[in-house]
């Protein structure tokens, strides 16, 4: 089956966005040490930037999903884009904290509204079946590239001046809006979802997902406020079984319980987690052991994980092939269990390591992120009703999104642990050691997921349909 010339301009549209939103992340955390010294913010100030963008987005994006299927994909995907331009420009004038921290949020939840409705927006263009597969997986590969790339680019940028790390995204957000407004058209809608907006729905399930979201990332100070903690995480599971109790008497709910039944999916976002947690924690363990423990530069640090970018090229080439010939399912698994190796291998890193004792890790990190990423978004949107594409692609970048924030926030709380007060470089690389722990165990439990879903599957679809 063909398709037009003007849906692979949507999609190189498409992937432009969430490369912005890949590259914008990885800019900023090279950058906060340059931040912070400037701007002389507290400890506590700088991580509440992060923070910000964690809470908008994790908090807004189930909410986001379904809004671009209820309100249009077209005009959700271009409004949050201009939000995100103008507060990212907001973020590049910032002369005090809290200047950054309302920036960071409205920023994650711009992102929070406009990936899911770039995501349905690929499902709705391209048909389901090789060609959608294709799609997905170059969108998948372009936003890990993004991430990657943006170590690289934050180093540059902020050796010129920090400011350009907010400034950068506005000028992408500008060429990537004015090649969306000729070419993005609003999806034919066949069954368009009946009724009114779940107004209570909606307002649960955001405080819910901001609740875990701001708990998640708590976790980095167990001994600093647990009650808060705890707090937080009975105040969103109360919240989701609220959501729960409206959803279920709702005419028009927000969203279709039924949905969540489908082991499919559930086992699809669970591996997203896994994922995302032990990269993101890797990369943050990686990050201190070059820099603080070996003394590289943020310019060297962002080349040397650039080798987990070998994606880029392996997502769009060789993993359309590896899905139609062996299936998702055990795609996913060999990149687990790549993953798996990865962290395997550098649990005996050493400070006398050479570059070329660690680029095997590096390169199985890319090989697991071309063969999980985009299969799990595929299997994770498969099957779903066209009306609720949004609404799949909110819940699959829900569990990215929270899976990274687990894993730094994991890491963090083992290595700060494992540290105790040791402050010479056998101390740090003892407790880096351990920490890698997490990124390990999160990627075995991802696999064993993994090869729960090669078990025969007869009752999914009935129970999506449900």
């Amino acid at each position: 089956m063909s398709v037009p010339a003007r849906s692979w301009g949507v999609l190189i549209v498409l992937c432009g966005a969430i490369f912005l939103e890949g590259i914008d992340v990885a800019m900023l955390n090279i950058a906060l040490p340059a931040i912070r010294a400037d701007l002389g913010l507290s400890t506590g100030m700088l991580s509440g930037v992060v923070s910000a963008y964690v809470l908008g987005y994790g908090g807004f994006m189930l909410l986001g999903g379904r809004a671009a299927d209820l309100l249009g994909r077209r005009r959700m995907f271009l409004l949050w884009l201009v939000v995100f331009l103008v507060f990212s420009g907001l973020g590049g004038f910032a002369d005090e904290g809290w200047v950054l921290l309302l920036a960071r949020f409205v920023t994650g939840v711009a992102a929070a509204f406009l990936t899911p409705a770039g995501l349905s927006l690929i499902t709705t263009t391209f048909p389901e079946g090789r060609l959608r597969n294709q799609a997905l997986l170059i969108y998948a590969g372009t936003a890990a590239g993004g991430f990657a790339l943006g170590l690289v680019a934050g180093g540059l940028l902020t050796a010129i001046g920090w400011r350009w790390v907010f400034f950068a995204p506005v000028l992408m957000s500008l060429l990537i809006l004015i090649a969306a407004v000729p070419l993005i058209r609003e999806p034919v809608r066949e069954d368009r979802p009946a009724g009114g907006f779940d107004v209570m729905g909606a307002v649960t399930i955001t405080g819910a997902m901001m609740l875990l979201a701001y708990g998640v990332v708590r976790l980095e100070h167990p001994a600093d406020g647990w009650p808060l903690t705890v707090a937080a995480f009975a105040g969103g599971l109360a919240l989701v079984a609220a959501f729960t109790a409206v959803e279920r008497r709702s005419a028009s709910p927000l969203v279709r319980l039924g949905l969540l039944r489908s082991a499919t999916l559930i086992r699809a976002n669970v591996m997203a987690v896994m994922l995302t947690a032990s990269f993101f924690g890797f990369q943050f363990l990686v990050t201190i052991y070059l820099q603080e423990l070996r003394g590289w530069s943020t310019i060297q640090t962002g080349l040397a994980l650039l080798a987990a970018a070998v994606d880029v090229v392996i997502a769009p080439v060789l993993t359309p092939w590896l899905v139609n010939r062996f299936g998702s399912a055990r795609v996913v698994l060999g990149g687990l269990l790549s993953g798996l190796l990865a962290y395997a291998l550098f649990l005996g890193v050493g400070l006398d390591w050479t570059y070329a004792a660690m680029l095997p890790s590096m390169l199985l990190i890319g090989l697991m992120f071309a063969f999980v990423y985009g299969p799990v978004t595929i299997v994770a949107t498969d099957g779903v009703a066209e009306h609720e594409q949004g609404l799949a692609g909110g819940l699959i970048n829900s569990s990215f999104q929270f899976g990274a924030a687990l894993g730094l926030s994991m890491v963090t709380a083992v290595n700060v642990a494992a540290l105790g007060g040791g402050t010479d470089p056998e101390a740090g690389l003892a407790a880096m050691r351990t920490a890698l722990l997490v990124p390990v165990t999160a990627t075995l439990l991802g696999a064993l997921v993994a090869v729960s879903a090669l078990r025969p599957r007869t009752r999914d679809r009935a129970l999506s349909a449900a």
